[in-house]
């Protein structure tokens, strides 16, 4: 049976692949568009024209309740956020606004309208840097930075709705995803990608060092998809938990960025500039996705390799998006 679902974030890089997804299996979709995005994804390869938009800000009055009651809304992703690290550094107060307020208007207006099903995007940031690794859902979140502070505290607020008022939630703490259609250069892979695309070195701003855990997009859709599905039946199980999810094992940024070099074809290499691990980043994370392989039984498919080529296919079909 199809769904009504409304997407935040729909113009993200998860998001315009979760949302064609959702569109492509029979769901209608609604997505909230606050700014204009014209390399997004969901624009250029057409996807917007399948799916209802609603104009506006999570934080706008009333607009929320009107977009679940007008859409007879019954799913929820919530994937809007402000995710870049250094601008949180820079712009705490907008990260906390974007981050934590728009959490909890969005879990406010899905408990007042009744949402059957709901998925808080927060991430493995939140649990904070850790000399115990990897990452399982039962340590306690323990961030330092702006932006890891804002995402545990997403965490929690959305747990608390299911503890406190029943409403059905399950929370999401996922490794650095990637793929096409990431518009922030300012992340590792895109920034890679499109300097080696254009023939110049990508620069690493660190030693090279720090490792990341990385989960290809649209292995992370499915894990969203399954998930949601299991909030229907999965009672305390689901509701109001936290799950992982991840690549499998972490890698070195240089070990990244070589690997983009190397298949990208270009004979370049890494421009190493940095030392040690920059401020206001974690030095080394990954995650166990043991639990949500046990309850769904999701693991990833496209390994690292793979998804770095399908990520460069992307942007050489989309050259405008590294514009």
């Amino acid at each position: 049976m199809s769904r009504s679902v409304f997407v935040t974030g729909a113009y993200g890089l998860l998001g315009s692949w979760l949302v064609r997804a959702l569109a492509a299996r029979g769901d209608r979709v609604v997505v909230l568009r606050r700014d204009r995005a014209p390399h997004s994804a969901l624009l250029s390869t057409g996807v917007e024209d399948a799916v209802d938009v609603v104009h506006g800000d999570l934080n706008d009055d009333g607009l929320l309740a009107r977009a679940l009651g007008e859409y007879e809304v019954d799913t929820v992703f919530h994937l809007a956020a402000q995710t870049i690290v250094g601008t949180a550094n820079r712009s705490p107060l907008g990260t906390f606004e974007a981050n934590i307020r728009g959490t909890w208007t969005l879990l406010e207006a899905c408990r007042l309208h009744g949402a059957q099903r709901v998925l808080v995007a927060a991430s493995d940031k939140a649990y904070g840097a850790s000399a115990e690794l990897p990452y399982r859902e039962e340590m306690p979140l323990d961030p330092r930075y702006p932006y890891d502070v804002s995402k545990a505290a997403t965490d929690l607020i959305a747990r608390s709705y299911w503890h406190t008022f029943g409403l059905p939630v399950a929370v999401t703490r996922f490794a650095n995803l990637y793929g096409g259609g990431d518009l922030n250069r300012s992340r590792l892979i895109p920034e890679a990608i499109g300097a080696a695309l254009a023939g110049r070195a990508p620069v690493i701003r660190s030693d090279g060092s720090p490792e990341r855990d990385f989960l290809y997009v649209e292995d992370a859709v499915e894990a969203y998809l399954l998930l949601a599905d299991a909030v229907d039946v999965g009672g305390d199980g689901v509701r109001g938990q936290a799950f992982n999810a991840g690549g499998g094992r972490p890698y070195a940024v240089r070990d990244v960025v070589a690997r983009i070099c190397a298949l990208a074809g270009t004979g370049i290499e890494p421009d190493v500039r940095g030392s040690g691990t920059p401020d206001g980043e974690i030095d080394r994370q990954y995650v166990d996705a043991s639990k949500l392989r046990a309850l769904t039984g999701w693991a990833p498919r496209v390994d690292l390799d793979e998804g770095l080529r399908r990520t460069l296919d992307w942007y050489r079909a989309h050259p405008q998006a590294l514009a």
